[in-house]
């Protein structure tokens, strides 16, 4: 093995011709350009012409370390004019594309200007990034329509449930859940499912169970707003207090006194 240009070459050729040419492909390395650049060039303002010399300039940048070719040496490459590379260049900077910086060389201890690929590539992410919210939002289309928001079943209070519900769960939401909403909205006010919701939220339950728990013992106890329960949480601790006050000896009709103890206990779970 021998070093040509800082490259390493391998001196003896003699073997199979296929070997050898894996072998040097492996040797020389290669140029990653992103797809999506590739697929969305043209829309830039980036003609054919200029994605090859940009081609070109990252692998110059990446792979001989040379940030500022001169245009000799890109119509080198390019076996193009360089009074024509130089058109180009400027054409790229023009049109912000590329730019001119200054860069630290920390192998010779200077600072050096190159080109700059940061403006290709901030406007590379902003296509990216209005792709990707375009893709979200046909995704979730997608989504809710399977999970049944697309039905004509559900109303306006409900859809608005829903994507309260996303809001605070911070994802999507299943089929299931969807249904389970669309019930608890046609059995009582979206207000309380919201307040139910608060709730679970406040608590750091972030489960369907818990929150169903809350609204199932608020429609036994017939509670339809908000100042009813009000009213009932208020009834409760006034109940609790008076528990507190009486002496807590066993008596009369014990198992009724046990059932009650059990739905007493049940109801601290929601409120304590």
């Amino acid at each position: 093995m021998t070093q040509r240009s800082g490259k390493i070459v391998k001196c003896d050729q003699e073997g199979n011709i296929t070997a050898t040419f894996g072998a040097d492909l492996l040797l020389e390395g290669a140029t990653s350009i992103p797809n999506i650049l590739l697929k969305i060039y043209a829309s830039i303002g980036i003609s054919d012409y200029q994605m090859l010399l940009l081609i070109q300039l990252i692998r110059l940048h990446v792979e001989e370390k040379e940030l500022f070719p001169s245009p000799e040496k890109l119509a080198e490459c390019m076996e193009s004019d360089p009074a024509r590379i130089r058109r180009e260049l400027a054409g790229l900077l023009e049109k912000d594309i590329i730019s001119v910086s200054r860069f630290y060389n920390g192998t010779r201890n200077l600072i050096v200007e190159g080109y700059d690929f940061e403006p290709l590539f901030l406007r590379v992410s902003d296509i990216w990034a209005g792709l990707r919210a375009k893709e979200i939002e046909e995704s979730e289309k997608l989504i809710k329509s399977s999970a049944g928001l697309g039905d004509s079943r559900l109303d306006g209070h409900t859809v608005d449930l829903i994507s309260l519900f996303e809001n605070e769960f911070g994802r999507l939401l299943s089929p299931i859940e969807v249904e389970q909403i669309n019930q608890w909205a046609s059995e009582m006010e979206p207000v309380l499912v919201v307040e139910a919701l608060k709730r679970a939220v406040l608590g750091g339950k972030h489960n369907f169970k818990y929150i169903n728990t809350i609204l199932i013992e608020w429609k036994k106890n017939n509670i339809r707003t908000l100042e009813e329960i009000s009213r009932y949480e208020q009834d409760f601790q006034k109940r609790r207090s008076r528990q507190k006050s009486t002496n807590t000896g066993t008596s009369p009709g014990g198992a009724d006194n046990n059932n009650d103890a059990r739905k007493k206990a049940f109801i601290r779970t929601l409120y304590i």
